[in-house]
């Protein structure tokens, strides 16, 4: 049903990532999810060992880091945040279940949506805006704008269910 990835076919190039690159994207995981602390996210991104990044066909770039020492039967590198294009840093959705406590741009669907992601359909307003859907910009909260990234969760379920891109704005 799905192509198996392979590292030795799929990627093009793979790259450690520089110190300086690494503040940068940090940054921008901070400024696109402004929920987001800095220890959670230090936590997520050490220091040391730096970042791998492997270009995975034309358009997007995935960011790994090895693993650390209760990882260690893993012998490859994890991947935690991935970026299409030019879009926003987004994290896999391993990395959000692992850390669920991080508060990433969220937003709930309701349940009538969940037969229908989960079978690759585009998340569409109603969902969103119907009983049990749930979105930044309601009350306090400061709405999302278009191009940001999101964690997708579902009404009544622990655990995200997709990480996707805002193509309209909450507001």
């Amino acid at each position: 049903m799905f192509k198996r990835f392979d590292p030795d076919t799929d990627v093009s190039t793979s790259t450690v990532v520089k110190s300086s690159v690494q503040r940068g994207i940090k940054n921008e995981i901070l400024t696109s999810h402004p929920n987001m602390e800095q220890e959670q996210l230090e936590l997520l991104l050490p220091k040391k060992p730096p970042l791998m990044q492997y270009k995975v066909g034309p358009h997007l770039m995935l960011y790994c880091r090895p693993p650390t020492s209760e990882e260690s039967v893993m012998s490859d590198n994890e991947p935690v945040f991935f970026q299409s294009r030019n879009g926003p840093l987004l994290p896999t959705l391993r990395l959000v279940h692992q850390y669920p406590d991080i508060q990433f741009n969220k937003i709930t669907v309701d349940k009538g949506a969940i037969p229908f992601i989960l079978g690759g359909a585009n998340i569409m307003c109603p969902g969103l805006t119907n009983v049990g859907g749930e979105m930044p910009g309601d009350g306090d909260k400061p709405g999302l704008e278009k191009g940001d990234g999101v964690v997708i969760y579902a009404e009544g379920k622990e655990h995200a269910l997709a990480v996707g891109v805002m193509t309209m704005s909450s507001t």
